[in-house]
């Protein structure tokens, strides 16, 4: 079965396409997007996001969407606490909501704010790419899992660290950064873990030494999603029976045998399953050579570690700068994506080398000393 031409196709639901997509609407630009999720509930989409000013929170202008994400921002939650293994809180910094420069929102909170934003039918639902490829005529030919084929003359890649779209471009794939996480929830944690609630406060928590650690923030329901981090082999995950939770935490406490009981209880209380998540990176330094009508944004094209909070919000600049180029030049695909990967290659490589450096800081052995002295360094805290 052979689907519609779609003069631009997006492949991806995530921050970065929903962007790109709401942005070339605001102009009359219309964009099919393809997700393989079977709606919009079909998965949870992780935690708080902190929305840069001069990226995630530009391209969200970009889309006349920035009045309503200030109305999404968790009050409080720009706060900020480093802890050693004993508890013992190092460096503390209060959240000041005056400025929003970098606000705290719910990722699913923003990407329903932004498929709202879109007329019905925008998003394809269950549309799980399998494979891509460039016909002789120029247009790009996509196949799903369900045997439907439709071609595109503007083909974009939003669809993460395991594109299906990467391929036509680059032959690049993620590698394993050496750091694998945990994710777990202590929900309602005002009342019903209020020790847990006490140690994170209103913001961010790291708590860091020896190449592994807790970070946890809290979440605008009142729960706290917390990240369990270790330098391990990748196989080290696969030892543990994540089916039973119990198990789960036992397993994973072994790596904290000596650490405060206030930071183990982060996991050993934590409410329902246990998330295995092994960090993958591409090349801090990743880029492919000019292929007519395809192109990539976010995940797709720079996934890095998320100890910078860079991924969300390069995703959703490089969405509003694409849609801006391809409005510039109308009829004109290739200058368009042009001038959007020239510009976008640098800026994507300087996120992930900070994002890369944050990571060895942040897993260090002798952590979480430098993360403690970057927070020191910076200008404002010298005044």
């Amino acid at each position: 079965m052979t689907a519609a031409h779609h003069p631009i196709a997006i492949v991806g639901a995530g921050l970065g396409g929903l962007t790109l997509a709401r942005v070339l609407h605001t102009s009359s630009v219309q964009a099919a997007v393809f997700d393989r999720d079977a709606d919009r509930h079909a998965r949870t989409q992780g935690g708080m996001l902190d929305i840069h000013e001069e990226s995630g929170q530009a391209a969200l202008r970009a889309a006349g969407l920035h009045q309503e994400l200030l109305k999404l921002v968790l009050p409080g939650a720009e706060a900020m606490r480093i802890l050693d293994r004993h508890a013992t809180v190092l460096f503390e910094e209060s959240d000041d909501d005056s400025t929003h420069t970098r606000p705290e929102v719910d990722r699913g909170r923003l990407r329903d704010l932004l498929l709202d934003s879109l007329p019905n039918g925008t998003v394809r639902w269950g549309a799980w790419v399998v494979e891509t490829r460039t016909r002789e005529d120029g247009r790009h030919e996509i196949t799903l899992a369900d045997g439907t084929v439709f071609t595109a003359d503007l083909l974009v890649g939003a669809d993460g660290a395991w594109s299906k779209v990467r391929p036509l471009l680059s032959s690049a794939t993620p590698a394993y950064t050496g750091v694998s996480v945990v994710e777990s929830d202590l929900l309602d944690a005002d009342a019903r873990h209020p020790e847990a609630a006490e140690l994170v406060g209103g913001g961010m928590l790291f708590a860091l030494a020896e190449g592994k650690g807790f970070l946890a923030h809290r979440e605008w329901d009142g729960s706290l999603h917390v990240y369990t981090a270790v330098r391990a082999p990748l196989d080290w995950l696969d030892g543990i029976d994540f089916a039973d939770p119990a198990a789960a935490k036992t397993r994973v406490l072994e790596q904290f045998p000596d650490w405060h009981p206030a930071l183990r209880a982060l996991v050993a209380d934590a409410d329902g399953p246990l998330v295995p998540r092994p960090i993958f990176a591409l090349p801090v330094s990743h880029r492919w050579e000019r292929v007519p009508g395809v192109t990539l944004l976010g995940d797709a094209a720079h996934v890095m570690p998320p100890f910078a909070g860079e991924g969300a919000n390069n995703a959703m600049q490089d969405a509003a700068e694409l849609a801006r180029a391809i409005l510039d030049h109308p009829g004109d695909t290739e200058a368009a994506l042009s001038r959007y990967e020239q510009a976008m290659f640098p800026r994507a490589e300087a996120a992930a080398a900070d994002s890369s450096a944050n990571l060895a800081v942040c897993f260090a052995a002798d952590a979480p000393k430098g993360l403690v002295g970057q927070f020191n360094s910076r200008p404002e805290q010298a005044k």
